[in-house]
């Protein structure tokens, strides 16, 4: 299948495809003679496993640790256990971060007394200080 068809199903930029192929995430692809990239099933499984872990919050350092560990099924899976951990954890953080933004922001949007734009307390709280 050509890039465009790749893409299509798995929902995924050309470009994004690219960039997984020179970061070696997925492997390179074979060539026409007219140069045009050709993949296969196994680019297919590849790029999916790429994305469903980006979608999960992944880094790619981690993807890429990952990948090399579900290429090894004799491998212990404490090593994923860790790395699902620690993303675990990112995950908490930047929940409490989102949470102290909401509270932030509905106290200033309860500050509003929604009258005229040169009354508004939001936009004087994201004006720059004088």
């Amino acid at each position: 299948m050509k890039i465009g068809d790749l893409a299509k199903l798995t929902d995924t930029r050309v470009e994004t495809i690219r960039f997984y192929e020179k970061e070696g995430l997925i492997p390179e692809p074979s060539r026409t003679a007219g140069n045009y990239r050709i993949y296969n099933a196994v680019h297919l499984n590849r790029l999916s496993f790429v994305r469903r872990s980006r979608d999960l919050g992944f880094s790619l350092a981690q993807v890429r640790i990952l990948l090399a560990l579900a290429d090894d099924s004799e491998a212990s899976c404490a090593e994923v256990d860790a790395i699902t951990a620690a993303n675990i954890a990112e995950i908490d953080r930047k929940m409490t971060d989102l949470a102290k933004l909401r509270a932030e922001l509905v106290r200033k949007l309860d500050c509003c007394s929604g009258t005229t734009i040169g009354d508004c307390r939001i936009i004087e709280a994201l004006a720059p200080e004088a």
